[in-house]
This record gives structure tokens, sequence and C-alpha cells, in this order.
């Protein structure tokens, strides 16, 4: 059986973190499910250096690890949407270490570039990088806000706040005086 190519890059983080290993290492021999529709579930056994395996198809898991649909698109708002949209069951210490290395476990892509290009180069592209994402995230604030001011001023698509504040006010109002009314007439008709 090949391994599956996402235990390579589980194993190259893990290889570069000995207290990442330390903190998978009094889990050996158990074995970790990882669920995401429609990918293959992808199952792993916990060895004694703290690497990851292939693990048996035929067994059961100690901790199932399902990751939702919603998923990409909740990366995108934070780690703690991303987090609403992953399951976990079964072992709770193992969940916890799962939990803890996806939160503290970092990529050091500028450490891995700088073995093929040299320390100065690939600070530079990682820093290019850094900088064109910046600039992406500022773009898409920029364009939201144009559209958003562009339905409220020049296409009237959407209401200010300050709008419907004083609409829902007016409301308030015109149900207030409505009621007296009504007390009024019921006053002066006997009813």
């Amino acid at each position: 059986m090949l391994p599956h190519p996402g235990i390579y890059a589980l194993n190259h983080l893990l290889g570069a973190e000995a207290w990442a290993r330390d903190k998978l290492k009094p889990y050996t021999g158990q074995c970790v499910e990882f669920r995401a529709s429609p990918l293959p579930a992808l199952r792993l056994d916990i060895l004694d250096s703290g690497l990851l395996a292939n693990a048996a198809q035929d067994g059961v898991p100690n901790l199932v690890v399902t990751i939702g649909a919603g998923a990409l698109p909740a990366m995108m708002r934070g780690e703690d949407a991303l987090m609403r949209e992953i399951g976990i069951e079964g072992n709770a210490d193992l969940a916890g270490a799962v939990q803890y290395l996806f939160r503290h476990l970092r990529w050091d892509f500028e450490e891995d570039l700088s073995r093929l290009l040299g320390d100065v180069l690939a600070h530079r592209v990682v820093e290019g990088g850094r900088r064109f994402a910046a600039w992406n995230r500022e773009a898409a604030g920029k364009l939201t806000q144009n559209l958003a001011e562009y339905w409220i001023e020049e296409q009237p698509l959407l209401a200010r706040p300050a709008d419907v504040r004083q609409f829902l006010t007016d409301v308030d109002q015109l149900r207030d005086d409505l009621a007296r009314l009504e007390k009024r007439i019921g006053a002066v008709t006997g009813k």
C-alpha cells in the first residue's frame, strides 16, 4: 500500500518540530481518521517516533476528525470559524493533542524555500507573497466598501443603517399614535 500524499506533508511538519512529535508520542499505536467528503478518509497510525504512517483500513480509529463542507470558506473567516466546521469524536486526550497541534503547528515555508533558493532570495519571495496577500485583502475590502456605497447611494438596493433605525422609530411612533386614537374613538363612542 502506497503512503497517502498527506502523510508526507504532515510528517514534514512534524519532522521540523520536536515538540510536536513529543506531543504525539504518548499516543503511539493509536489511529486517527480524517474525513473530508468527498475525499477518501485518511487513516493514520501514530508511530513511537511521533511521526505518522498509513493505518489499516479494517480497524476502529481511536479518533475521528470530520471536516465539514464549509471548512474552506470558514478558513477565510479565521481559526475559530474553521474550528466550528470540524467535528471530533473519540479519545478526548488524543483529540486535545491533535487540536493543540492544529492551532500551533505552522509550516515554515521560508525555511523550506531557503534550501532551494538561499536565505536572501527565499526571504524576498516570502515577503513579496505577504505583501501581495495584504494587497489582495485590502483590494477586496475596498471593493466591498465601494459596492455597498454604490448600492446605497447610486443604485438604491441597500438601506443605510441610520435610515433603517429612523424607519423603525417611525413605525413604533405610528403604532403608538394609532393605539391612542383607538382609545379616543372608544371613549367617544362608548365602546
